[in-house]
């Protein structure tokens, strides 16, 4: 027979959003149990990106996404550094080939400074290679950006894990979503794995990643009447064999779906390439395969080539893949953050994140402090 219990708070999901928003709870005197599927903490999208502190320079002035990454950062910088934990401010180039290329780099300058974004410079192709000599001769302009960098996730992802645990919190492993309703002021969840249970939660933070969607559907309420329908983009990463001649992160334009092939040299002085942007099929559902197609080896060489000449396709070698959860279908424009609490969706007690792709990592501090706020 299961056992019945009450709650405080349960957070679902002990990826970085769910971790940093647990500690952010437990911090302010809840008390807080997360709920995780997997065996470890941070199995996803959280430990299947770039590692990558990212400035702000992209989105819409206003977003969720401008807001939390550009707060997030600051805050990120401050925890890591507090924490000794290794991170490298090696800036950021994100650089134009062609004309054409270079007329979007003003856009997107004045779209990162109305974000509030610090220390960024436009700079010509000349200027570019001055200062990362291996860039192509046909690259025709950069921003530079200063504030953006690359750090140990891991080991974040532990610390917060560490503070949670000291805080009182704690993670039940293996623990699925079986269902849920949303009753009386409080958010009942029966739970499967080795323990089942049934929990009265009197507030639940859906932090689910890949399957926030899905596990919104689970628990019946108001909510489930207004919940997007979940799409999947997959990012595979390559591996570059032998010395990689740039110091700092290297950006082509982004596009809809992504922030394009770009370079990093990672804590190791490892360089990599990635992600590409992979739709899935409309059908495509958690787990995924993360295995790395050796044959998209030729589109990175193709697109990485514009801006470095000097990579051959040798050199590259498949590395890891991640998936991003979208709320928007290939073709849209790039979709926001949607954080929504009971005044948003009114279901008591219930609080979802929903879409939290790229930058997740780098907004998850602030989006925790978002979390407390409507959980207060």
């Amino acid at each position: 027979m299961a056992d019945s219990f009450e709650a405080d708070v349960v957070v679902i999901g002990a990826g970085v959003i769910g971790l940093a928003s647990a500690r952010a709870l437990a911090r302010a005197g809840r008390e807080v149990i997360v709920l995780e599927t997997e065996e470890q903490i941070a199995m996803h999208t959280s430990s299947r990106n770039s590692e990558v502190i990212h400035a702000g320079l992209y989105y819409a002035k206003g977003s969720l996404k401008a807001r939390h990454c550009v707060a997030g950062r600051r805050m990120l910088y401050n925890y890591l550094d507090a924490h000794a934990i290794t991170v490298k401010r090696c800036g950021k180039l994100v650089v134009s080939v062609g004309e054409v290329e270079a007329a979007e780099l003003s856009r997107i300058l004045a779209r990162a400074e109305d974000n509030g974004v610090e220390q960024l410079s436009l700079i010509d192709g000349a200027a570019a290679r001055k200062i990362e000599p291996a860039l192509s001769p046909n690259v025709s302009g950069a921003i530079v950006s200063p504030v953006s960098g690359i750090f140990d996730s891991h080991a974040y992802f532990l610390a917060l894990q560490g503070e949670l645990e000291d805080a009182g919190g704690s993670i039940a492993f293996g623990t699925p979503l079986i269902s849920g309703a949303v009753e009386a002021g409080r958010v009942r969840l029966e739970t499967g794995g080795a323990n089942p249970a049934t929990i009265l939660a009197r507030t639940v933070v859906n932090a689910a990643g890949h399957d926030a969607i899905r596990v919104a559907a689970l628990i019946e309420g108001p909510h489930t009447a207004h919940l997007p329908a979940p799409h999947y983009v997959e990012g595979s990463y390559f591996t570059i064999q032998g010395h990689t001649p740039f110091s700092r992160l290297i950006y082509p334009m982004p596009t809809t779906s992504s922030l394009g092939l770009h370079l990093t040299i990672d804590l190791a002085g490892r360089g990599k390439v990635g992600p590409d942007a992979e739709w899935l099929p409309d059908e495509a559902r958690p787990p995924f395969d993360y295995r790395v197609d050796p044959s998209r080896a030729k589109l990175f060489h193709s697109e990485v080539t514009r801006y470095w000449p000097g990579l051959t396709l040798e050199r590259l070698s498949p590395d890891y893949a991640g998936v991003r959860p979208k709320l928007v279908p290939e073709g849209a424009p790039s979709g926001d953050f949607r954080i929504e609490g009971p005044e948003t969706h009114g279901s008591a007690g219930l609080i979802n994140l929903l879409g939290i792709e790229s930058p997740g990592l780098t907004s998850s501090l602030s989006i925790a402090e978002h979390v407390a706020t409507l959980a207060a």
